[in-house]
């Protein structure tokens, strides 16, 4: 019989609180789950339900303050990530945990071209020549969809539509082979093509790369076509979780 294989994120009992001038808002309460290799997780919910408060703890993104995470433990590859150094999160995170944030515009460098965004993050976790960065950030451009990616590698995020923004995004993301991909709410900007034309991208990354995604989404419909289970989130709690096939009847 072959050994079991455990999942390669650990959520447990996980608290956040942030401290206001009115009073602490508990935006995340007592939430666990774990996410399998190859996996893609939705965690959906309305808007203050706790999905990408939990994404930022998972991250290592919580704004302390006014952010407090009160328990809880984050465990990738042995590692918990809540009480993990500063050291060992950087070299975690954009390597083998990437997030793609729900805007592109706030999230890439306006002043910088987006070649040398790609390739920073390749020098930051990766020993690699000038060379070798340009060959690999053209072949993820083109990977993503980006036409005449040798010229583009030279323009700034100005000069690109908002899905080619996301996709460039998301070029960054998968830049190292990340295990895990963090997607909060990818789509919100965009209009019904360009969101199917992403999901389509991100589904084809998990096919070439088995990467384990967690999806964060209140929009059903894009659930339906992308996700292998779906955690339902209501007041920073889970309420519901399951295979996709039992969430949505």
């Amino acid at each position: 019989m072959s050994e079991a294989v455990g999942p390669i994120l650990s959520v447990e009992h996980l608290s956040v609180v942030f401290h206001t001038y009115a009073g602490i808002v508990h935006a995340v309460r007592d939430v666990s789950f774990s996410l399998s290799k190859g996996e893609i997780m939705a965690i959906v919910g309305e808007s203050g339900s706790g999905k990408s408060v939990t994404a930022q703890a998972i991250m290592g993104l919580t704004p302390v303050p006014p952010g407090e995470i009160r328990s809880g433990a984050v465990t990738y590859d042995g590692t918990d990530l809540i009480g993990a150094t500063p050291g060992d999160l950087a070299r975690i995170r954009g390597d083998r945990i990437s997030m793609i944030f729900q805007d592109p515009m706030t999230s890439l460098n306006p002043s910088m071209k987006i070649g040398t965004q790609i390739r920073e993050v390749l020098h930051q976790h990766k020993a690699t020549s000038r060379a070798e960065s340009r060959a690999r950030a053209i072949e993820l451009l083109r990977l993503v969809g980006i036409p005449e990616p040798e010229a583009r590698l030279v323009q700034y995020p100005h000069q690109f539509s908002g899905g080619m923004r996301q996709r460039i995004m998301i070029a960054i993301a998968i830049a190292n082979s990340p295990d895990i991909l963090i997607a909060d709410e990818p789509t919100t900007a965009l209009d019904v093509t360009i969101q199917s034309q992403i999901f389509r991208l991100i589904r084809e990354v998990k096919r070439m790369f088995g990467t384990a995604m967690i999806l964060i989404t209140h929009d059903l419909g894009l659930v339906a076509g992308a996700a292998d289970r779906v955690l339902v989130m209501y007041g920073g709690r889970v309420v519901e979780e399951g295979k996709r096939g039992q969430i949505l009847l």
